[in-house]
């Protein structure tokens, strides 16, 4: 994965984070999340982290929520986070395995 900043899933992520609204400020901070979330994937056997995966678009959504300003649902979300990565870790779409699904 390419480590310089997609600004464009950035301002998505802000999205979802419900309207981030601190100009740039907070970009660093973000793109770092998505970083450690595509990091924690692949230390799970998930290969392929395409950013335009929808898939792995929820995963960082998960992650992001579990990690960012979202205390009172923090274990929420990062329970279906671990289900979804749990579930990609298993599918040989996403580990290269053959003859996995």
């Amino acid at each position: 994965m390419d480590q310089e900043m997609d600004v464009e899933l950035v301002k998505k992520i802000k999205l979802w984070l419900r309207g981030i609204d601190m100009g740039d400020m907070l970009d660093d901070e973000i793109w770092q999340d998505v970083l450690a979330c595509c990091a924690d994937l692949r230390l799970s056997g998930v290969v392929k982290t395409d950013l335009d995966d929808p898939l792995i678009q929820q995963a960082i959504k998960l992650y992001c929520k579990a990690h960012f300003g979202y205390e009172e649902d923090s274990e929420k979300f990062q329970r279906a986070y671990d289900a979804l990565k749990a579930s990609l870790s298993l599918s040989g779409e996403y580990t290269g395995r053959e003859g996995s699904n």
